[in-house]
């Protein structure tokens, strides 16, 4: 089955976009803050003569000319973490300030949370949790490595996560980068749709909106929570704002990008979602030279 097929209706030079699926991504990576500046980044991998150039959208992101980050000294020293561009952007979103209470509901293997962590000054509380717990030893691994401390690991289901015994009542901020598909890495994982079923779709997204509704209940009156996917499917994306919208006491809000992006779509084969959907935003391959991405920011009403 060609699955991408079925986004030719939602997605604008569908042939540039069938076009750059079929190329490698570029080697990515992000600077931790917590530990190096870009400027010391930029300077250690020229000594090492690898080529670096800056993300425009963003001063941590950089590429290089390895393929092989993890085999460098900024990386070996915690200066560094692999991270595919778009994979950059929730966090960057959700912007969480320093002493603030944020939750990671799906935290590992530590990408994001650990950009997180570095937002907050890595202060405050980072509540990094995943019900994988095969995974959290690459989350706590890579937390060490790049000098976390704020962050408190946690082995729970999304859907019924509890704060009882993290003595705070609520967070200021949650972070939700759900489970999902994972069409929008086939650059970086060619066989990532070949098991690919409606079925799982209709699976997935009944976990996905279960996270992130638990995730709004969580957050404080006024706090942000991001969600955000690395797929195409609106079963996964906007069809989930559109059930949480529907079910909690929150309001998306539009998101600015120095990104190229495409707003969510509210029609999808048939089904008609709330017409806020459109603040979310599509990032696709073609746009930035970047993996398939998709991000939403609601805000939490009394």
């Amino acid at each position: 089955m060609d699955v991408l097929a079925r986004y030719e209706p939602i997605i604008e030079e569908y042939d540039a976009f069938r076009d750059a699926c079929e190329r490698p991504l570029p080697n990515v990576v992000r600077v931790n803050a917590i530990k190096a500046t870009p400027e010391r980044v930029v300077t250690a991998f020229e000594a090492a003569d690898i080529g670096v150039s800056r993300r425009d959208w963003h001063p941590g992101v950089l590429e290089v000319d390895t393929a092989k980050p993890g085999n460098t000294w900024p990386y070996a020293h915690g200066w560094i973490h692999g991270q595919e561009e778009v994979s950059a952007l929730p966090a960057t979103v959700l912007d969480p300030d320093p002493g603030e209470r944020v939750l990671d509901a799906c935290a590992a293997p530590g990408s994001k949370a650990s950009q997180l962590a570095a937002l907050m000054d890595d202060t405050g509380t980072l509540v990094a949790n995943d019900d994988n717990l095969g995974r959290l030893s690459a989350l706590r691994s890579n937390c060490d490595r790049l000098g976390v401390t704020c962050a408190a690991v946690t082995n729970r289901d999304g859907r019924d996560f509890s704060t009882d015994r993290l003595g705070i009542d609520g967070f200021d901020a949650a972070l939700v980068d759900a489970p999902c598909s994972c069409e929008g890495t086939i650059r970086k994982n060619p066989d990532a749709l070949d098991n690919w079923s409606e079925g799982y779709l209709s699976h997935v997204a009944g976990t996905q909106k279960g996270i992130l509704k638990r995730a709004v209940e969580l957050t404080d009156p006024g706090g942000e929570v991001v969600y955000s996917t690395c797929t195409f499917a609106p079963e996964e994306n906007e069809a989930v704002l559109d059930h949480v919208l529907s079910e909690a006491d929150c309001e998306l809000r539009p998101i600015e990008l120095s990104l190229d992006s495409a707003p969510g779509v509210t029609e999808w084969q048939g089904e008609t979602y709330d017409p806020s959907v459109e603040r979310a935003r599509r990032i696709y391959p073609h746009h930035n030279d970047t993996g398939g991405f998709f991000c939403a920011k609601l805000e939490v009403v009394a």
